[in-house]
């Protein structure tokens, strides 16, 4: 990996909050569902995780980028960062006093996932601050590695803590790593806007972040081929039926589960072990073209795979092309975007990945109901590479775009 961005002080310690973050929230990422199902014994209250951690993560992404661009990013993360904190003290003290209210389960849920909604786009946006232009690439992939290492490294630990210790346990580690992170932060310099406009953070601002994003192809062109990727080619809604139908587990769920999960963030934890040398490629658009290409012939590769270790290095060759889309399309917007805008561009970005698999399991799951599994991961698969092509014939600005060079 390009580890010169770990050689500036303030970028290395937003790096090393973020690595703490990502590991703990996959404990209660793994906690909430459980206790939900523990509490009720039913997976239509677990689904209902689903919805709670949804919306707050749509209203206050959008938000939240607003209030990125309104007031100082160094404050606004560490009060996000505190927020969670105290939202998951308090998810350890119900469990801890074996409340088993599942509603104020949810409650918790929602209030948390808003305070990330919040954290995610400010501490993104605060990147391009710290860290010279030349350097976003490797920054980005630093940040997504870890990332990707928390939701291998995350639930793999809660799976076996759970049994050993217990849920109360789980949320009190998060507690814990998340009071650690946000002290991490707090020697960071300030990062008030550099335009010194005093902005409200309301709907007009937001609606100037969408105003903007449409008079901006190349950033519009990189969420739609985030969007065709994630909604048209994320199988994860067939991975129970595929598990068991297709790769033999017992009905109770078992090893080919767990792998086919696993799979695209191990991809992506792989790549972004190596991706030292995407920084030296400028041509950003041909690589984010390139790699949802690959992630489609990926995807329908793993529709026709009839054996569980093809279908999992299909996920796993899935999981390193998204790594690179990220990488180049993050870079994107941090250099694309200017300081006041960045912000509500994150904002939007955090709205794109957290709502796109989302609307994906809807699509798979119906077209899986309706033609079979196979068919709905590799019509999706073509699916991208199609829509692909089109998008960027329609904006071509987004295949020519070239990362600026440093100064």
């Amino acid at each position: 990996m390009d580890t010169r961005p770990l050689r500036i002080p303030a970028f290395r310690r937003l790096w090393v909050s973020t690595a703490i973050t990502a590991v703990g929230s996959q404990l209660t990422t793994v906690a909430v569902p459980k206790q939900v199902f523990d509490i009720t014994g039913s997976s239509g209250y677990v689904g209902l995780t689903g919805a709670f951690g949804l919306v707050p993560l749509l209203v206050f992404g959008l938000w939240g980028g607003a209030i990125a661009d309104a007031v100082d990013r160094r404050t606004v993360m560490i009060v996000s960062n505190a927020g969670i904190a105290v939202t998951s003290v308090l998810f350890w003290g119900q469990a801890a006093l074996g409340m088993r209210n599942v509603w104020l389960v949810l409650v918790l849920l929602a209030v948390q996932q808003a305070f990330v909604a919040v954290n995610i786009p400010t501490r993104t946006a605060a990147v391009a601050r710290l860290v010279p232009i030349e350097l976003l690439p490797a920054a980005t992939a630093l940040a997504s590695t870890v990332g990707s290492f928390g939701m291998v490294f995350g639930p793999l630990a809660a799976g076996a803590l759970m049994p050993l210790a217990g849920l109360p346990v789980l949320y009190a580690i998060d507690a814990v790593a998340l009071v650690g992170a946000t002290l991490m932060i707090v020697p960071l310099p300030a990062l008030a806007p550099l335009d010194g406009v005093r902005r409200r953070a309301g709907i007009r601002d937001i609606v100037d972040g969408f105003r903007y994003l449409a008079a901006k192809h190349v950033l519009l062109a990189s969420f739609l081929l985030d969007i065709i990727a994630m909604v048209a080619g994320m199988p994860r809604a067939l991975f129970p039926e595929m598990a068991e139908r297709t790769f033999g587990d017992p009905p109770g769920g078992g090893l080919a589960l767990g792998w086919l999960y696993a799979a695209i963030p191990i991809g992506a934890l792989l790549f972004g072990l190596v991706s030292g040398w995407l920084g030296r490629i400028r041509r950003h658009g041909v690589g984010v073209t390139a790699a949802v290409c690959v992630w489609g012939l990926a995807v329908i590769g793993f529709g026709f795979a009839d054996a569980l270790w093809l279908a999992v290095a299909f996920l796993v060759l899935g999981g390193a092309a998204d790594m690179v889309s990220m990488i180049y399309r993050s870079a994107m917007l941090q250099t694309a975007a200017t300081d006041e805008m960045r912000g509500r561009m994150q904002g939007v970005f955090t709205v794109v990945v957290a709502g796109g698999p989302r609307v994906a399991d809807i699509v798979h799951g119906w077209g899986a109901a309706g033609a079979g599994t196979a068919a709905a991961a590799s019509g999706g698969g073509v699916l991208v590479i199609v829509a692909t092509v089109v998008a960027v014939c329609c904006l071509p600005a987004f295949w020519k775009y070239r990362a600026p060079s440093g100064t």
